[in-house]
């Protein structure tokens, strides 16, 4: 006779317990810093430049009002969203050819490549500024085209760390897609690209997805390039911030207020693509 397998016993009651002081631990500990952030978004400024205190003795909306005309942050939300939006589709549309060429096809060089790819991600982002600079400022005199301290030098500064690893990553998800597609697209009548775009990429969609948001977050938020390859007009917000502090004061309820807006578009999509960006990371790690 077959001996029937056992049920799961259930986890002691110590464990849960400990569990659940755990799990409640670590939320507060995330969501201190977002409450920190809220209460002195809804304070006025005196409250805030004295004594922290945990409950505001008054609340006010004029720092989410004040915030856009202290500095101009409504030029460096637009100029934000056209650098981290033109690195992402640059970023995304490049990778996935570069992904796919090297995922289906044979070459001389092909390890080389990836290898080199792989390991640009061993280097610290600021030992490329001053090379980055150099040649900025070197092509700006020699052709009079201006890429320091405009947005198109700063989206291609951002393709510098972004493309590499989003070559890498979709270069594991390709290779998760079965070939049989692409055989089956080819005998069709499909010609490569056309197999590609028709089929290889809607069955890659959460490994892109996963890909946009990483771009998207990390041009986003950056803030050692854009402090030195911008001036006035072309800042974003990573930058702009800084200029809620003055000389004579600091307008935390500003700064704060601010930087809950910042976090809006990228919360939100983050939230909105969940699903696809854990598919995407959970097939490339695999692979």
């Amino acid at each position: 006779m077959s001996r029937r397998p056992h049920a799961p016993t259930a986890p002691p009651r110590s464990f849960l317990w400990w569990r659940r002081v755990f799990l409640t631990l670590l939320t507060g500990f995330v969501l201190l810093p977002v409450y920190v952030m809220v209460s002195t978004s809804l304070k006025p400024l005196r409250d805030v430049s004295g004594a922290f205190r945990w409950l505001p003795s008054g609340l006010t909306v004029r720092p989410y009002i004040d915030m856009w005309s202290t500095v101009p942050l409504a030029d460096y939300f637009v100029n934000s969203l056209i650098v981290a939006g033109a690195a992402t589709v640059c970023s995304v549309v490049i990778a996935v050819f570069a992904a796919y060429a090297v995922s289906r096809y044979r070459f001389r060089g092909r390890r080389v490549f990836t290898v080199t790819v792989l390991s640009t991600q061993m280097f610290p982002g600021i030992l490329f500024l001053l090379p980055l600079f150099l040649i900025y400022v070197n092509v700006g005199n020699a052709t009079g085209i201006a890429l320091f301290g405009s947005r198109a030098g700063l989206i291609l500064t951002y393709l510098t760390f972004s493309l590499p690893f989003s070559i890498w990553m979709l270069i594991g998800y390709f290779d998760s897609v079965p070939r049989e597609l692409d055989e089956a697209a080819l005998v069709d009548g499909c010609g490569p690209l056309r197999a590609l775009l028709r089929v290889v990429v809607p069955a890659a969609i959460p490994g892109i997805v996963a890909v946009a948001v990483y771009s998207f977050m990390t041009a986003w938020g950056e803030v050692l390039f854009a402090s030195v390859m911008t001036n006035d007009t072309t800042r974003t917000l990573a930058v702009g911030l800084q200029g809620y502090s003055t000389q004579n004061d600091v307008y935390w309820n500003q700064v704060m207020a601010a930087s809950l807006v910042v976090s809006v578009p990228v919360v939100a999509g983050f939230l909105l693509l969940q699903r696809y960006l854990v598919a995407g990371l959970t097939a490339g790690a695999v692979k």
